[in-house]
């Protein structure tokens, strides 16, 4: 994977990075959000970008 457009996916409810993904950042101007699940709460949960 390329180091530049890799990011992290933080855990909005319990702060945990627990995902890494890429993005193009020409296009993709805006923070992403995805559900991922989280496994210390056992559900799926909102994660958001976070700086490196």
């Amino acid at each position: 994977m390329s180091q530049d457009n890799l990011i992290k996916l933080q855990c909005t409810e319990t702060g945990r990075i627990g995902y890494y993904t890429r993005k193009n950042k020409k296009k993709n101007t805006e923070k992403l959000e995805l559900k991922k699940f989280n496994p210390d709460l056992r559900r799926h949960t909102l994660h958001r970008e976070m700086k490196k």
